[in-house]
């Protein structure tokens, strides 16, 4: 069932299998992807909050249930007797005459009073909130179901790949989202890992390019993540990744390559256009006063 659930979301929201490598040499791609243990880790928060939601609506189905009952017993009950007004005296005093104040209540309980309210529910308003709590529930059950798999799918789309030359990742479900760095412009390679993530032997990569040092300098497009900054998440061999960025990156350094679009030649000057020109106008000439 998931994997044609699987098959048809992914259908629907076009994501592409798996990304294409980078600019490098073919033979140097190198694929990572995110641990077993990220997908678990996220599922536990992602269990823990469907432990919230249905505890909530267990609690309003109870309430209603509790209300309903009430209801139905203070509709069938007899009707109760006027409240008969009932005289107490009281032991303070009137502060300029001195003489005990008599005071008259209704001896009314506020229990007496929801009850009133409960037996003037009616009974066709209670048929609505059935139909509401069950449309909850069907809601419920949707959206365990579509959180779930797109928790799923979130993490099998997750994709790593980094050559000689440059490193790309991939991830996103709904917004599929590629980022490709080249090793010219990569300054930093950073392993960070917290506590639950050291439980479960996992760690995150983080890669920094030129013109991320700080908060204020990391660009961000509309979507809220750096430009400047890529994150291996999840990953169990973390420092293996680390290590094989910081080595191609020294050996992409060692070699004097630059970015691939540094390589196109210059475009010539103006002057040299005309120099070269004049050139072949006298090569020409001079060639044709030989042949003469």
């Amino acid at each position: 069932m998931f994997d044609s659930l699987r098959a048809w979301l992914l259908k629907i929201l076009r994501v592409p299998p798996e990304p294409h490598a980078p600019f490098g040499a073919p033979d140097s791609t190198r694929v990572f992807r995110a641990s077993r243990k990220f997908y678990q880790l996220r599922l536990i928060g992602w269990g823990c909050g469907q432990l919230f939601a249905l505890a909530g609506l267990i609690a309003g189905v109870m309430f209603f249930l509790y209300v309903e009952r009430q209801a139905i017993e203070l509709r069938n009950r007899p009707k109760p007797v006027e409240p008969v007004q009932v005289e107490q005296k009281v032991t303070s005093l009137d502060s300029k005459t001195g003489k005990p104040v008599k005071a008259r209540h209704r001896n009314v309980k506020l229990e007496d009073k929801l009850a009133g309210l409960l037996a003037k529910i009616p009974a066709e308003w209670f048929f609505l909130i059935w139909f509401v709590h069950l449309f909850a529930v069907l809601l419920y059950l949707a959206q365990a179901v579509l959180t779930y798999v797109t928790l799923r799918l979130d993490y099998e789309m997750r994709w790593y790949v980094v050559t000689d030359r440059s490193l790309r990742i991939r991830t996103g479900l709904w917004a599929v989202q590629e980022m490709t760095m080249s090793f010219a412009n990569l300054q930093q390679v950073v392993t960070s890992q917290g506590p639950l993530q050291r439980l479960l032997g996992i760690a995150d990569v983080r890669v920094q390019s030129a013109g991320g040092g700080g908060a204020a300098a990391q660009g961000k497009h509309a979507g809220g993540l750096s430009l400047h900054a890529g994150y291996f998440h999840g990953v169990d061999n973390a420092a293996e990744v680390r290590d094989l960025i910081l080595a191609r990156l020294r050996q992409f350094r060692e070699s004097g390559l630059g970015d691939p679009d540094e390589h196109r030649p210059p475009a010539p000057a103006p002057e040299a256009v005309l120099a070269a020109r004049e050139l072949l106008a006298e090569t020409r000439a001079l060639r044709q006063a030989l042949r003469s």
